[in-house]
């Protein structure tokens, strides 16, 4: 049985972005399989009755200063959106349809417009542009979106994620082992070397 890790993401979590930049940073000279599953962070809370950080005050605002404490420390390109929270149905139903090639480019391609390029996501020029540089056709890609098989994946990852105890993203799923958040990066990665 060949060992991966298993990466539960939302692109609208800053903490997604960041533990993939170090993950790539990482996999640029190791070969480390990973999975990336798609999951909608807003209905994974609903469902584990937790109440976001973005509609925290407090949370929200020591959120936004550790996330920027981290993208210094490790050196990676980070900018706060400032429309967060945003949707991203749209984008993680994407992620589902775009072809395996376009897999890598679609994740980079928006979680850098989205925390690094401080874009609006939900901006139809902006969608256009993320669309154009991952070589999508925009037509195309809003009529499979919409795809009812495409809606019930995404709610079926979500709800798969949530009867294995995963309550958040990032989360890490290495021999059945769960480490949520990006500081927990490294434990991940021992378990899958070891």
């Amino acid at each position: 049985m060949t060992k991966n890790i298993d990466f539960y993401f939302d692109f609208i979590s800053p903490y997604s972005y960041l533990a993939y930049k170090k993950l790539k940073r990482i996999n640029n000279t190791n070969q480390i399989k990973v999975e990336y599953k798609p999951i909608l962070l807003g209905g994974l809370h609903k469902l584990s009755e937790i109440t976001p950080p973005a509609f925290n005050e407090r949370k929200l605002k020591n959120m936004k200063n550790d996330c920027e404490l981290v993208a210094i420390k490790n050196d990676i390109e980070f900018e706060w959106n400032s429309k967060f929270p945003l949707n991203s149905l749209y984008l993680m139903r994407g992620y589902l349809v775009v072809e395996k090639n376009l897999k890598n480019k679609f994740f980079e391609v928006c979680f850098d417009a989205y925390w690094r390029d401080n874009m609006d996501i939900l901006d139809e020029k902006n969608l256009d542009q993320i669309l154009t540089t991952i070589g999508l056709d925009k037509n195309s890609f809003l009529q499979n979106i919409e795809n009812q098989e495409v809606k019930d994946m995404l709610k079926k990852l979500t709800n798969d994620a949530f009867e294995k105890d995963i309550f958040g993203a990032p989360s890490f799923v290495v021999n059945n082992k769960i480490f949520w958040g990006q500081d927990r990066l490294a434990y991940a990665l021992d378990e899958y070397n070891s």
